[in-house]
């Protein structure tokens, strides 16, 4: 484990390396500016170039930057409170509520707020499904074995669902659910509500984070040491899903950064909670700024979904921790 003062300097640099990532995503576009023209065009409101910086790229780099945070810090819950190094935000199917939800408003043609407030709605009641099936009718005691295989089913049911609204939609709508479904931040606007859920979710994380690095030893071992694993779980469970639920929300289905990031943190050393967290919030939302960067000006003027550019990463990064899989029991 790197000592504190080599683990705060890691989240300084971490919170140079995001500076960096939203200055590339302010500059670089299908319209590239200077350095100069970023400083002259910011502070001008007479300036139409103002617009571009802020309304267009301003904006959709801080929703990357929560959206990426978001799945980072919901990945390394998850993978506590599962105890499998494989797992990320999306393993127990909330984000198929939260697709279908989408995807009925789209093909009905609900105006963006309404599909943002349908997709959220969506991942909610997916939570709410996990939670109630994996506690069974009688069994109240925490089974996180039940909570995995429950989590499994659904999201294959919600696979299912999914499929079957593509299949009888109109041509003109299946651009834009395939879009969402990829993951999509084209028509994100300023993350207030994911930013909020963002920084709460963070503070209780941080809170619970001695009791973490307990329980990542072992449910009996944590109980050995006093801590109620009940009742951590099922906090632990309600942050990771609200944290997917507003991720979701704001830009589709992103895989590979709540699975990687967490590892990534902890190959260069960092176990502790207390560093880990952080740490992967910031790497996360670091990282999906510069995919989202490369997804709208790798093929300019035509923008891909930033979930291919981050599967297309994620995917040979997925492979290499698997390989080492071994080394996190």
């Amino acid at each position: 484990m790197l000592k504190t003062h080599s683990s705060y300097w890691l989240i300084a640099t971490l919170f140079v390396f995001v500076i960096i990532s939203l200055l590339i995503a302010l500059l670089i576009g299908s319209s590239p500016l200077s350095l100069t023209d970023l400083l002259v065009h910011f502070f001008n409101e007479q300036s139409s170039t103002q617009q571009l910086i802020i309304q267009l790229r301003l904006e959709r780099a801080l929703s990357a930057f929560v959206t990426g945070g978001l799945l980072a810090l919901a990945g390394t819950l998850m993978q506590v409170l599962i105890r499998n190094p494989l797992a990320d935000p999306y393993i127990l199917g909330i984000s198929g509520g939260a697709s279908v939800a989408a995807l009925l408003a789209i093909l009905i043609g609900l105006p963006l707020i309404a599909l943002t407030i349908s997709a959220f709605a969506g991942a909610l009641f997916a939570m709410l499904l996990v939670f109630l099936l994996s506690r069974g009718v009688k069994n109240t005691h925490w089974n996180p074995t039940r909570l995995l295989l429950t989590g499994v089913i659904l999201a294959a049911g919600w696979g299912a669902v999914i499929s079957f609204i593509l299949t009888f939609s109109p041509n003109d709508r299946i651009h834009s659910m395939l879009f969402w479904l990829m993951g999509d931040l084209s028509y994100s606007h300023f993350p207030g509500m994911g930013l909020i859920i963002l920084l709460t979710g963070l503070f209780f994380s941080l809170l619970l984070s001695h009791s973490l690095n307990v329980l990542i030893r072992g449910e009996q071992f944590a109980r050995s040491l006093g801590v109620v694993t009940d009742n951590l779980q099922w906090k632990l469970l309600i942050l990771a899903s609200l944290c997917t639920a507003a991720a979701v929300t704001q830009a589709g289905s992103i895989g590979f950064i709540g699975l990687v990031v967490p590892h990534l943190i902890r190959l260069i050393g960092i176990h502790d909670h207390r560093i880990l967290l952080p740490a992967s919030v910031l790497c996360g939302g670091g990282l999906l700024m510069l995919a989202d960067t490369l997804s709208r000006s790798l093929f300019s003027p035509v923008q891909i979904p930033v979930g291919i550019v981050t599967a297309l990463v994620g995917i040979p990064i997925f492979l290499y921790l698997l390989q080492r899989s071994e080394a996190y029991r």
